[in-house]
């Protein structure tokens, strides 16, 4: 049984663990930087520990100061949150030659997964669609010349590891593979601190479907239905949804059955999301997996009524999982709003400083998942999100209308945020319909 759990993170999805840990009667440690002294984990958690300055660098990325707090606090147990250390095989793996549990996967599984070339292998070779493109790493152009002469253009020239768009270059004729092949090698080696990039055949205007996935020690793999995640900018995530507005019960139960199998197949236990693109003739391919929980998991939540963060929290710490997919109810509809501290009229500027007022919104179906509070003032240091306004209710069509109510109630004065940008969205005859892809944002402005 795991007893006392440090967060090895900040922000809404440390107080989320906090929250989940004191519902399970486990002691909470909190670890935070200095421009995180005022913060409400600091404040919530059994205990604190500051891990250093403001720079990330020197505080929530340190993984010998992490682990120095852990040992001061006899932590039998740290959860990474999602961002930071949260995919990092090496610090996984000096949990486990601490004795410390992870809530995660093994370095090993992280480190395969994290590897897109050697996930997309792992996933074809257990049956699952993959994109047509490279079988490994490409790092000589006449190589990469030769398989575009397969697969034809346009294609897409990824990093190996790493995530956020960075490393992404779209090509569509010959004459710019070259010079798209060798920025990509640069930015993701400024990115990662290593150059691999792999080749894809691009698919022009996707939906980007994920499905979130559950499996203990024991071999049981559960699925919690479908994500969209198709509203993106420069590849991050703005608004999310469960169930997908274009996907039928034919095509889930397709999805379904391959990211259990793709998981299944390699062992995966803990919490995870194997992501895929769906084309517009419902063809669907493997992209990625995330091995930690996601910024977007409160939806599933939400239309499952199952707590993710208590599941994984019992998984890492050996139990079985209570229930199985054919157990498993999934209610309604539920979007997700991604609220930052950005400006959209000016071109998504981050807008840090101090909140000077704050009204939350409530009521029956609404949930707001944040850190802040009047007079917190937003690090420039760190990402810029403050909160996640989630809403559930019967149909598509009503959560829309609980989003655009929820929106009109959710009141920040001192800094630039997204809400005005998110009510535009909701309020459009293009999202109402849920006919989009990936370029959504694009077309919208």
């Amino acid at each position: 049984m795991i007893k006392r759990i440090l967060i090895a993170n900040r922000g809404e999805i440390a107080l989320r663990i906090i929250r989940a840990c004191k519902e399970m009667g486990i002691f909470t440690i909190a670890v935070w930087s200095e421009a995180d002294r005022d913060s409400l984990p600091r404040r919530f958690a059994d205990e604190d520990v500051c891990i250093g300055p403001p720079p990330a660098s020197e505080s929530y990325l340190n993984i010998p100061r992490i682990m120095a707090a852990a040992e001061i606090t006899n932590a039998d147990a740290i959860h990474p949150g999602y961002g930071f250390l949260a995919e990092n095989p090496e610090f996984s793996e000096i949990c486990a030659h601490h004795e410390i549990t992870f809530i995660g996967p093994s370095a090993e599984m992280i480190q395969k997964m994290g590897n897109k070339p050697v996930a997309r292998e792992l996933m074809e070779n257990a049956g699952v669609p993959v994109t047509p493109g490279s079988k490994g790493e490409v790092d000589d152009i006449e190589q990469v010349k030769q398989l575009v002469g397969k697969t034809g253009y346009p294609v897409i020239v990824k990093a190996s590891c790493g995530g956020g768009g960075k490393g992404m270059r779209i090509v569509e004729k010959e004459e710019d593979l070259a010079r798209n092949f060798e920025l990509a090698r640069a930015e993701t080696a400024k990115a990662f601190g290593e150059g691999g990039v792999y080749i894809e055949k691009y698919i022009a205007r996707p939906r980007h479907i994920e499905i979130q996935l559950m499996g203990d020690s024991f071999g049981n793999m559960v699925s919690f239905g479908e994500r969209d995640c198709t509203i993106q900018r420069r590849y991050q995530k703005l608004i999310e949804e469960s169930p997908s507005p274009v996907v039928d019960e034919n095509l889930r139960k397709k999805l379904v059955k391959a990211a259990v199998k793709g998981a299944s197949k390699i062992g995966y236990v803990g919490a995870g999301t194997i992501e895929f693109l769906v084309d517009d003739t419902d063809n669907f391919y493997f992209m990625e997996m995330n091995t930690r929980i996601q910024v977007e998991h409160p939806v599933t939540e939400m239309v499952s009524g199952i707590d993710l963060i208590k599941e994984q929290i019992k998984v890492a710490g050996g139990r079985p999982l209570d229930f199985k997919d054919d157990k498993l109810k999934l209610n309604g509809h539920s979007i997700e709003c991604r609220i930052n501290a950005e400006d959209p009229d000016d071109g998504f500027r981050p807008s840090p400083g101090r909140i000077t007022s704050l009204n939350i919104p409530g009521g029956p179906g609404v949930r707001v998942d944040t850190h802040v509070y009047a007079q917190y003032t937003i690090s420039p240091y760190y990402d810029s999100l403050l909160a996640k306004l989630i809403v559930h209710d019967k149909t598509r069509q009503d959560a829309i209308r609980k989003m655009r109510r929820a929106l009109e109630e959710f009141i920040v004065e001192g800094v630039k945020t997204t809400i005005p940008f998110h009510q535009e969205i909701l309020d459009s005859d293009m999202f109402a319909s849920g006919d989009y892809d990936t370029h959504f944002i694009d077309n919208f402005r």
